[in-house]
C-alpha cells in the first residue's frame, strides 16, 4: 500500500508539470501559458490549495489503461484573490488536450459544490478540446452534470469563464450560462460545431478564428464580455471584474470610506451640444461623474449603441446602463436590449446599484428588427429593469422619447430617483415628427408650409420636449445643473443605501425569451 502510494505520488508530481516538458514547450510557443502559470497568476502567492491533483480517470478502453496522469487534465482547488474567496479550475491542454472525461467533470463539479456551500465565486479557466472520446456518453453526462450545476450557482454566487484556448461543442454551453466570459485574442475559439462540419452542412469556408475567435464574439455574436490580448491581460481583467463584484447574493460588494468634498463637475455643464442632432459621447458623462479611473466597461464591442460597466461613486461600486448618442443616435434595437438586459439582471442579482443615463430618440425601426423580434427582445431590457429591487436611478441627459422613455428606468417602472437636465426632451416623438402629425392641416394650408412647419416645430418643443411637464407631473423629481450630477447621486444613493423591495410571492417570472 506505501510502495503504491509512492508510486502516484511521483505520477502526480509528474502530471504537475503538465503533461511533460515538450508539452509545454509547444504551449509557450503559441503565446499561451500552463494551467499552473495561469492559477499562480491569478492567486494571491502561496494562497491556492490543490483538491484532487491525484484523482486519475476510469477509462480502460481504446489504449487508456496505458495513459495515466494523475488530475485528469484539470487542476481544480481554492486560494484567495486580493484577499477574497475563490475557487478555481483549470483546464491543462497537454493532458489529453485537456479532455473531459467523467473524473475531469466530477473535479469541476465537486469546486462548484464548495463555492455554492461557501459563498464564493467560482472562476473556469477553459482550454479543452471537448468530450472524450474514448469515455463516450460518460463525458457528456459530465458535461450536463456541470451544465445543471451552472444553473443552480447563477445568481447565488458570481461564474466568471476565462477561453484561454480551444472550447467547442457541449463545452461553450457552460461559459455561456455564466455572468461573465472573458476570450484570449488569437489562442481561443469557441462555436457548437467547427469549419469542418459548417463546410460540409453549408458549403460555407470559415477558419477557426472567423467562425468563433475573440473578436467574431466580441463584436458581431456577443457571446464574450471582454477580449484580452494574452493570458496575462486576461487574468488581471478577471482581478478587476471581481473587485466590482460580491462574494455571492447576499453580500454587498467591500467599499472604502468616503467624505463628500468638492463635488462639482464644470464639465458637465458643456457636454451637450446646441445642436440636438449632434452626437456626443456618454462615456464623457459617465467618466465626469463617478469616481477617477473607476468605469469598467463590459461588451465594449458589442451593441455600441448602449454602454453598460461598473464604475465607483464615492469608493462604492455601481452598475451603469447608458445610451450612446455617438453611435446609431443611442436608438434602442435588438442586440443593446438584450446586452443590457442582461447587465441589468446580474446586478439586480447581486446588490449593486444601477445608474441609468438616458438619451434616446425611440426605438430602431425597420423590417429586419420587426422580424427578428425588437418586441420581445425590447421587453427584456423592459422586464430586466422593472423586476429590479437594488437602488436605481435615472439621469435624462437629453432625449427620451416613446416607449423608449418608458423602458428606459423611468419612473413608472419603479426607479427611485429620476433626474433630468434641462436639455432634457421627454415626449412621445421628436418635435418635427410630431409637428408633421398634430398640425398636418394648418401646414398644409398655410402659404408658405415649410415656415409654418419650424414654427408648429417651436411650438410642440416649448410645449413638451422639455423636462418641466414631466417634472410638473412628479414623473422626473428634480432638473438640476449637470455640474451638480455627481453631488446628487452620491446623495441619493446614501440615501437608498438600506432600500427594501417587496415583490409578489411566485416561484419566478416568465421574462420574454
Amino acid at each position: 500500500m506505501k510502495q503504491k502510494l509512492t508510486e502516484l505520488k511521483e505520477k502526480t508530481e509528474a502530471g504537475k508539470l503538465g503533461g511533460g516538458k515538450d508539452r509545454i514547450a509547444a504551449q509557450h510557443k503559441k503565446g499561451k501559458l500552463t494551467a499552473r502559470e495561469r492559477i499562480e497568476l491569478l492567486m494571491d502567492l502561496g494562497s491556492f490549495e490543490e483538491i484532487g491533483a491525484m484523482v486519475i480517470h476510469r477509462a480502460r478502453d481504446f489504449g487508456m489503461d496505458k495513459q495515466i496522469i494523475p488530475g485528469d487534465g484539470v487542476i481544480t482547488g481554492y486560494g484567495t484573490v486580493n484577499e477574497r474567496l475563490v475557487y478555481v479550475f483549470a483546464q491543462d491542454f497537454t493532458v489529453f488536450g485537456g479532455s473531459l472525461s467523467e473524473t475531469h467533470a466530477e473535479k469541476i463539479c465537486k469546486i462548484m459544490d464548495l463555492a455554492m456551500k461557501t459563498g464564493a465565486p467560482v472562476i473556469g479557466l477553459n482550454d479543452s478540446g471537448g468530450a472524450r472520446i474514448q469515455e463516450g456518453v460518460v463525458s457528456l453526462g459530465g458535461y450536463a452534470d456541470i451544465f445543471y450545476r451552472n444553473v443552480m450557482a447563477s445568481g447565488v454566487i458570481p461564474q466568471i469563464s476565462a477561453i484561454m484556448g480551444p472550447c467547442a461543442g457541449g463545452a461553450v454551453y457552460s461559459p455561456a450560462i455564466t455572468d461573465f466570459t472573458i476570450m484570449v485574442e488569437n489562442t481561443s475559439y469557441m462555436f457548437v460545431t467547427g469549419p469542418n462540419v459548417v463546410k460540409t452542412v453549408t458549403n460555407e469556408t470559415v477558419t477557426s478564428e472567423e467562425l468563433g475567435g475573440a473578436l467574431t464574439h466580441s463584436s458581431k455574436s456577443g457571446v464574450t464580455h471582454l477580449t484580452a490580448s494574452n493570458d496575462r491581460v486576461c487574468i488581471e481583467k478577471i482581478k478587476t471584474l471581481l473587485s466590482y463584484i460580491p462574494q455571492n447574493c447576499e453580500e454587498t460588494t467591500p467599499a472604502a470610506s468616503y467624505e463628500i468634498n468638492d463635488e462639482r463637475r464644470p464639465n458637465l455643464n458643456g457636454i451637450i451640444p446646441p445642436n440636438p442632432q449632434q452626437p456626443y459621447d456618454m462615456r464623457a458623462v459617465v467618466t465626469n461623474i463617478c469616481d477617477a479611473d473607476s468605469f469598467f466597461e463590459i461588451h465594449p464591442d458589442y451593441a455600441q449603441n448602449i454602454v453598460v460597466g461598473f464604475a465607483r461613486l464615492g469608493n462604492k461600486s455601481i452598475g451603469i446602463v447608458a445610451n450612446q448618442p455617438a453611435s446609431l443616435a443611442g436608438v434602442l434595437d435588438i442586440e443593446s436590449s438584450r446586452k443590457a438586459a442582461r447587465f441589468t439582471r446580474f446586478c439586480d442579482s447581486f446588490n449593486i446599484p444601477l445608474l441609468v443615463l438616458v438619451d434616446v430618440p425611440g426605438f430602431l425601426p425597420g423590417t429586419d428588427q420587426e422580424w427578428n423580434g425588437i418586441i420581445t427582445n425590447g421587453a427584456k431590457l423592459l422586464y430586466a429593469l422593472s423586476e429590479a429591487t437594488v437602488p436605481r436611478i435615472t439621469i435624462i441627459t437629453r432625449k427620451a422619447y416613446g416607449g423608449a422613455y418608458d423602458v428606459m428606468n423611468s419612473k413608472h417602472i419603479g426607479a427611485d430617483f429620476n433626474f433630468a437636465w434641462p436639455s432634457a426632451e421627454i415626449a412621445v416623438m421628436g418635435a418635427k415628427g410630431a409637428s408633421e402629425i398634430i398640425f398636418k392641416k394648418e401646414i398644409a394650408e398655410a402659404k408658405n408650409p415649410k415656415e409654418e412647419l419650424l414654427k408648429k416645430e417651436k411650438e410642440y418643443a416649448d410645449r413638451f420636449a422639455t423636462p418641466y411637464l414631466a417634472a410638473e407631473r412628479g414623473f422626473v423629481d428634480e432638473i438640476i445643473e449637470p455640474a451638480t450630477t455627481r453631488l446628487k447621486l452620491l446623495k441619493a444613493f446614501a440615501a437608498l443605501e438600506n432600500k427594501v423591495a417587496k415583490i409578489p410571492k411566485k416561484k419566478h417570472g416568465n421574462i420574454p425569451l
